[in-house]
Formats: C-alpha cells, structure tokens, sequence
C-alpha cells in the first residue's frame, strides 16, 4: 500500500513558497537525520530552482552516527549544497546554520543586502523546536503530531539576516514507497493515513538487518543471529508475545505489538537509528521514478485509446 498525505493546507503553502522564492537567498530544508532520503521534499527542487540550499540534518542525537556522516558527505557533494548535523534543541549546534547561510551567500549581508532565508521540512521534523531555540522564545507551536505549523511567520534572526519559517509539507505523490513507510514511521503522515500493523511491519523489515542487536536488547530476544532473516511476521508476533500484547485464548494482539514497535522508535528508546543509507536511497528512488514513469506511460496509452474509441 503506497501511503499519501497532502491535506489542503499543504497546497496553500506550496503557492505561498512559490510566492515568496523571488526574494529568497538560501533555502533551508530540515531534515530528520533518521531517514535523510525520505524526509527530503522533491517537490522543492522545482520550487527553490537555482537557490543555495542548506540541509539540515536534525535530531542527530536520534541518529546512527556512522550513517549521519555518510549523508553529510551525500549531500555536501551536491552543487551549491551544504549541510550540516544538530539537534534542534541545543542552542549552540542551531546557531551555526546562520553563518552556514552567510556563507553560502557571500555577497550578501548589512543593511541593505539582508540575507534572506526561507527553512521548510516535511511535517513533525522539528522546526518549530528549531525556530524556538533561534530566537529563545517560544516564537512556533510545538507537538509530536504532523501538522502543528499552518502559518508563514518571519523571524529577525540579526538586523541583516531574515528567517521565513513555512508549515510542514509533504509532496502530492510519494513515489517511493519504502519512503512513505519510513515518513510514516517518523509521525511526519497524519494518523488517518496509514495503518500502523503495516507501517510496524516495515519499520521492522528496515531494522532488522542493520540493527538485529538493538532489537534483541529492546524485547529480550534471545537469536540476535536469527533476527535479519526473520519473517517480519513473526518478528512482530513475537515482540508481541515479549511484551505481553497477547489477548485472551494466547492470540497476539498485532495492533498493541504494532504500537509499541513504532512508539519506542519515535521516542528512540531503541537505540541510535538511520532507516536508510545514500546508497540504498538512491536505488529507492530510481525504482520509484521507474515505476512512476510505467504508470505515465499506460495511462497515456490509455487516454490515446479512449480518444481513438470516442472518433
């Protein structure tokens, strides 16, 4: 099941980022450092054209170190790109994205060249935290639900650097699919959008080979060996059984086991966790952009039938 969300609101602030692109100097994109592929927004490529752009890798203290280096390098690799590593809630790591910013507009800055920053992310990211440490005020609304931010709002960071904070937003058509499970697993998709049985199941399926320890440690599971070739099936009903998810008669309640898969996940009681690589990303996305363009094709033979049917 391919998993979608693009709530009205979601439209109002892609015209709104388009709007304000003409006078924007950097644009930054926080990501979050758990799954650095999946959270980036493609739609934004298109919007932001030519803009610098500074990727920020957010909640890094959540995050598998070795990978979170790997995706550094990925990205710092990309023309007139850089990114950087930090947890949002640490005052001094946040700091450093203005001079990042400066640096990658040299020409600008004073008075009458004010640096110009636009920093959108995909829902429940952790802007709003970010936002609220830049300032140290609680200047955004902040939740563990997708959607909290609905407003554009400007922030003076310093006399010459502009801060335009968007809502979170997704993209129309996650193409994808291992992504729209990981944004799922992250809360970045709102409830109603998916079915937590199915999103626990690959969350698990991304786990395991990676993290078979991690696991075990979590739900006293006794073949660490055993676990990256495991059913994911099984390995739910199992941690099911570990964690007492189990309703009258013996039968497993997946539902429950589903729950506490992706709440201790959220909450990063597992353990230091990135669901993807560059490398595993980037054959992600081209069988994505593959399949997507399958399905352009037999739509358009379809329309070219239907034409031909109606002359």
């Amino acid at each position: 099941m391919a998993i979608q969300w693009f709530p009205g609101h979601m439209n109002v602030t892609k015209k709104a980022i388009s709007d304000r692109m003409k006078e924007i100097d950097v644009v930054i994109e926080l990501l979050d450092a758990r799954l650095p592929g999946s959270s980036a927004n493609p739609m934004l490529a298109q919007l932001t054209g030519t803009r610098r752009k500074l990727k920020v890798l957010n909640k890094q203290d959540l995050a598998d170190p070795a990978r979170t280096e790997a995706w550094l390098a990925w990205y710092n690799a990309q023309e007139g790109t850089r990114a950087i590593a930090l947890d949002a809630s640490d005052k001094a790591p946040a700091q450093r994205l203005i001079q990042a910013c400066r640096d990658l507009v040299p020409n600008r800055g004073g008075m009458d060249k004010p640096v110009r920053v636009l920093i959108c992310g995909v829902p429940n990211v952790g802007k709003s935290t970010l936002m609220n440490t830049l300032v140290g005020k609680k200047a955004a609304k902040t939740g563990d639900e997708a959607g909290i931010t609905r407003i554009e709002q400007r922030i003076n960071l310093a006399s010459d650097f502009y801060l335009f904070d968007t809502p979170g937003m997704l993209w129309p058509k996650i193409s994808v699919e291992r992504s729209g499970y990981h944004l799922a697993a992250s809360g970045a998709v709102g409830r109603n959008a998916y079915d937590e049985e199915e999103v626990a199941l690959e969350l698990l399926r991304s786990l395991k080979g990676p993290y078979p320890d991690l696991l075990a440690a979590r739900y006293k599971l006794d073949d660490v060996a055993a676990i990256p070739t495991q059913h994911d099936d099984e390995l739910l009903e199992l941690i099911a059984r570990k964690r007492g998810a189990v309703m009258s008669g013996g039968r497993v309640n997946l539902t429950k086991a589903a729950e506490i898969v992706l709440n201790d996940y959220r909450s990063a009681v597992l353990g230091r966790i990135t669901l993807e690589t560059p490398e595993e990303f980037e054959v992600w996305w081209a069988e994505g952009e593959a399949l997507e363009a399958e399905r352009q094709r037999k739509k358009a033979l379809r329309k070219k039938k239907s034409n031909q049917d109606e002359v």
